[in-house]
């Protein structure tokens, strides 16, 4: 029989139905064929009965209480709940009405393994907005009213079966439970406890609460107050009981609906009312998103600390490619400060001049500097000193100790020209560059490898090619060039002495100009230019100043440290993948999880929050240990000599880099969990 059949006392239909159905009907498509499980069902639900849903396996009421609980949407017809077809609902909305109106009491609990008997109570307050107060002092009232008072904080494997379903019927009244729908809600339990529960489901009608029982056992649908029969999807009947009995524990006896119990109607009355303005308010106001994400963080917190080892492998790919990027970031940093620092220690005044004899342009001897050119320099307007160097490489001997190096024979103003000062003694003068005198100073490398510890070199002798040479002094420290060569493994020759006694030529290998304070570089540059072309017409040369090769050295260091960037950036690419697969595998494992969370009211953003968040948690965790390790390699480096330069912004570019990775590689897996479909998740094992 198609259509509620209205017995007395039941009321009259002229009310307006709480619930609502006009040929319902939902189509399944399996295997290329559709199944038809329910055909053209009508009813009607008024506020305030306790009706039974009766039908064997197969007889389409499972399928039933999906669409009445909103989980699912007829194929056709129309379902109203409280005047509003669901077929105009958008997911959020249907998540809304099964967060504030429904309340499901399920055959197996569907309790949240890892949580205590509170917090699956508290579960739908918490997508309602409730504050956290709150929701635990009406949990625990809840919970207490049950008879679960001293088990507040069990875990679901901690408590039998009924007790378990007492947690479930709890969590049902947490915001409201306007209407209970009770799926099998006696199945799993044994006899005593599956009386219990129903004892409890009339109390809660009598509290005026809305029930609807879904059940295949004719005893426990005469313990409602109307009864509708299923068969192969169509309405078989629809009548009321001529009177529920219900068994009390204490004497097996039967006895009035509403006797004693550990929760009276008296006391699960307040169930429905409490919540009220609190509801009326959320719908005013809404949610903010701020508000959810201390509850995310937690259940994040509690999935990382369930899946130890798959966390730490997750956490190893983003640790190794956030400390990639701060290692990478630092030593090339470091070594780029370096090299600007020791083009600095020259002085951003000098200008460099040096045959280019492969030019077009230039012809044989053409392109010889001479002393001649030097002189000619030293005169030109803005130039404080010029010197010409000629470079070679020599054996230098103290005693029994000898010693590679190379030599600069120079000018006497090379102290002043290279901003080098000597340290100990004395530099060559006038008189001994013009007497090609046999006297040399001492870069600091050289002293220190070929005299012993504590001596002083200054007025020892040094052979040179077996030429005895006066050590006059020796230059103050100047470290690696910025070609990373040592500038202190050097001996420093006058011109004139390195002509007669180490090489035999007259000509120039460079030379070093440095301009006046404040001078314009460019400008004296150009006059440097053309003073050398005026004096050699048919040559070429090559002449920049140190602020071009600052800016060739800093760009040269900059690309070096972007691909060091990038190797390290792919690390953590690599690593985000891993976070993505995690995370897909932890929404596959935790399907069921979601499918509970939706029935308890939870939207898509919900989980969408939810699962966004676990990813960020691990990144964010993986980012900070990324980082610590970094800074640990560097100092590691740092003491094994290599330039590491510290700063702020690759840390934080690290850490944004870990953080984006997160949202980015966690979005795909959170979004596919946000849109499960509640009926499918809660049906997987």
């Amino acid at each position: 029989m198609n259509g509620p059949n209205l017995q007395p006392g039941q009321p009259p239909l002229e009310q307006p139905p709480l619930i609502e159905l006009a040929g319902v009907r939902r189509v399944f498509a399996q295997g290329g064929e559709e199944i038809q499980v329910l055909k053209g069902i009508s009813l009607r639900i008024n506020s305030g009965e306790f009706v039974a849903i009766i039908g064997q396996s197969g007889s389409g009421k499972t399928t039933l209480m999906n669409i009445l609980g909103c989980l699912d949407r007829p194929s056709a017809g129309t379902y109203r709940v409280k005047g509003r077809d669901v077929a105009g609902l958008d997911a959020d909305e249907l998540s809304r009405f099964r967060r504030e109106v429904f309340g499901f009491v399920f055959q197996r609990y569907n309790l949240l393994s890892g949580l205590g008997a509170r917090e699956n109570v508290e579960m739908p307050a918490l997508y309602d907005g409730m504050p956290l107060e709150e929701r635990q002092r009406r949990a625990g009232e809840l919970l207490g009213r049950l008879g679960l008072a001293e088990r507040l904080n069990y875990l679901p494997s901690q408590l039998s079966g009924g007790q378990q379903q007492r947690v479930s019927i709890a969590r049902a009244l947490m915001n409201g439970g306007e209407i209970i729908l009770a799926d099998e809600p006696t199945g799993a339990l044994d006899s005593g406890s599956g009386n219990e529960v129903l004892n409890l489901l009339e109390e809660l009608h009598g509290a005026g609460h809305t029930v609807i029982l879904i059940t295949h056992d004719a005893s426990v649908a005469a313990r409602a107050r109307r009864t509708i029969a299923l068969s192969d999807g169509e309405v078989l009947s629809d009548g009321a009981n001529t009177g529920p009995a219900r068994v009390d524990e204490a004497d097996g006896t039967e006895g009035a609906a509403g006797a004693a119990n550990p929760a009276t109607p008296a006391d699960l009355a307040g169930s429905r009312a409490a919540p009220q303005a609190f509801q009326l308010r959320l719908l005013r106001q809404g949610q903010s998103l701020a508000g959810s994400l201390a509850p995310s963080l937690g259940t994040a917190l509690r999935s990382l600390k369930d899946n130890r080892l798959r966390t730490m492998l997750t956490l190893l790919g983003i640790i190794v490619g956030v400390a990639s990027v701060v290692a990478m970031l630092a030593l090339g940093n470091g070594a780029k400060a370096k090299v600007l620092a020791s083009i600095e220690s020259m002085g951003s005044d000098l200008i460099m001049i040096r045959p280019n004899p492969g030019s077009s342009r230039s012809t044989a001897g053409s392109t010889q500097i001479t002393e001649e050119d030097i002189e000619v320099l030293q005169e030109l307007p803005g130039v404080m000193g010029a010197v010409g160097e000629n470079n070679g490489s020599v054996s230098v001997r103290f005693q029994e100790s000898d010693y590679l190096t190379s030599f600069t024979a120079t000018g006497v103003a090379k102290p002043m020209v290279a901003n080098w000062q000597v340290n100990s003694g004395e530099f060559f003068n006038e008189h001994d560059a013009a007497t090609s005198g046999a006297v040399v100073v001492l870069g600091q490398t050289v002293a220190d490898n070929i005299f012993p510890p504590g001596y002083d070199p200054v007025g020892a002798y040094v052979l040179i090619r077996n030429m005895p040479f006066l050590v006059l002094g020796v230059m103050e420290k100047k470290g690696a060039s910025a070609f990373g060569s040592d500038q202190d493994d050097v001996l420093l020759l006058p011109l004139g002495t390195a002509r007669l006694r180490l090489q035999g030529r007259n000509y120039l290998g460079n030379v070093i100009v440095r301009g006046q304070a404040g001078q314009d570089m460019l400008a004296l540059q150009e006059r440097i230019q053309q003073a050398m072309e005026a004096r050699h017409p048919n040559a070429e040369f090559r002449i920049f100043n140190t602020s071009s090769i600052m800016e060739a050295a800093s760009a040269s260091q900059d690309t070096l440290t972007t691909l060091l960037g990038s190797v390290a950036a792919i690390s953590l690419l690599v690593g985000g993948i891993g976070v993505m697969n995690i995370m897909l595998v932890s929404v596959v494992e935790r399907t069921r999880e979601i499918g509970i969370r939706m029935a308890c009211g939870a939207r898509q953003r919900d989980i969408l929050v939810q699962f966004i968040t676990e990813a960020l948690l691990v990144c964010i965790i993986g980012g900070l240990s990324g980082v610590a390790l970094g800074l640990l390699v560097t100092f590691a480096a740092q003491l094994q000599g290599a330039p590491v330069l510290y700063t702020l912004p690759p840390v934080l570019l690290a850490l944004g880099c870990s953080l984006a990775t997160g949202m980015i590689f966690g979005f795909t897996p959170a979004r596919k969990a946000a849109r499960l479909d509640p009926v499918l998740a809660l049906a997987s094992e």
